[in-house]
């Protein structure tokens, strides 16, 4: 078993209309933010209601939302450069894991001297971060409980890793109610996201005995919000329950790692600007079935605890499970319905074999590995 260490670390609320209190958790780190936040909320109105929060406590802020589809290096530098001009004591990044990374990242770097690319560049932060509080509008946030920025360089569309600082999160506010913004194909895509977040870091060769613990719980909950309860003594409403298992599997991916479908979601968004849940989802039956032949003791039971029918073969049910699920949502199914080539897809491969991550995978692979398993979901 690998080493366990755990620092608690950031704080997380998680409950309905808790975005209500949020100037009153600011206050313990500040009275002056940068209010990072995702254009979407504007447009269906939610982000009044987050600004009140603010003023009702006497919260100074400025509001950042220029922040177009992927949120690159340039993005995140011109948010700094009017953070550092405002003298900010925080920041709050509201939003999908494009705001919440963006602003990590900004807080990460604010009090160093060098440029951002310097740390895109295998630089390490030194200082002292900025305080960050993150406030996820999607159901999951796999990368705010990691030491691991994911940033898109904007030199070259790849994705870059930036270490954290330790403690660079102080909060983490989940409200269901956000998800509100969500379409339904999109909460569809983001629930199999999150169960694959959670099987991956079950898997994973950094998984240990409390990732476990988390991962098992995600995959309870997650499958409860999908399919229900089979007897009353579940009435937790379907978007608390998909918050909790997202939460979950984020906390989990924290103690573990991100797998495959995650790394290659993350690189091919990178490049192609394409939804890491769709391309997450159309990859996790394939994922399944690839990894049943080196780890099939813990697929079964993973699938059991997600209450997949027993059947001779329940790695195959499993599988099968999924792909039952991708078509009721009339998700794509393929990757080639994303329009992308494979020629493209090759870029996203040899990105992806260049970060860290690689070393966490549930078994050893190459990008001649992981181009295979893109041949096989084209």
């Amino acid at each position: 078993m690998t080493d366990f260490s755990f620092r608690i670390s950031p704080n997380i609320f998680l409950g309905t209309y808790s975005t209500s209190r949020l100037g009153e958790f600011a206050l313990n780190w500040g009275s002056k933010y940068m209010l990072l936040l995702d254009p979407v909320l504007r447009e269906v109105g939610l982000s009044d209601k987050i600004s009140q929060s603010l003023s009702d406590r006497k919260i100074d802020f400025i509001t950042f939302d220029q922040i177009p589809e992927c949120a690159d290096s340039k993005v995140i530098e011109q948010a700094l450069t009017l953070a550092k001009e405002a003298h900010v004591h925080g920041v709050i990044a509201v939003g999908g894991c494009k705001v919440l990374n963006a602003a990590r990242a900004l807080c990460a770097v604010f009090n160093e001297v060098h440029p951002i690319y310097s740390y895109l560049d295998e630089g390490v932060p030194t200082t002292a971060p900025l305080s960050l509080i993150c406030v996820p509008t999607t159901i999951r946030a796999p990368f705010i409980f990691t030491d691991k920025i994911p940033v898109i360089d904007a030199r070259s569309q790849q994705i870059k890793i930036i270490h954290a600082q330790p403690s660079l999160c102080k909060l983490a506010l989940f409200d269901p109610n956000l998800s509100s913004t969500l379409t339904e194909n999109q909460t569809s895509s983001m629930a199999i996201e999150s169960l694959a977040l959670a099987l991956e870091a079950f898997l994973s060769q950094k998984a240990n005995f409390f990732s476990d613990m988390l991962c098992e719980k995600a995959g309870e909950l997650l499958g409860y919000a999908m399919d229900g309860s089979g007897t009353l003594n579940i009435t937790t409403p379907q978007e608390e329950l998909l918050s909790q298992g997202g939460c979950m599997a984020s906390l989990a991916i924290g103690s573990s790692s991100i797998g495959v479908a995650g790394l290659l979601a993350l690189t091919i968004n990178a490049r192609f600007k394409i939804s890491r849940s769709l391309v997450t989802a159309i990859l996790l039956p394939y994922v399944i079935e690839d990894y049943a032949k080196f780890k099939s003791e813990r697929i079964e039971k993973f699938a059991r605890i997600f209450r997949v029918e027993e059947s001779d073969d329940i790695c195959a049910a499993f599988a099968d499970n999924m792909r039952q699920r991708i078509a009721k949502a009339n998700l794509p199914a393929r990757l080639k319905e994303l329009s992308i080539s494979i020629e493209q897809l090759t870029l996203a491969i040899e990105d992806a074999g260049k970060l860290e991550l690689m070393n966490s995978l549930p078994r050893s692979m190459t990008t001649d590995n992981l181009f295979e398993l893109i041949k096989l979901a084209y």
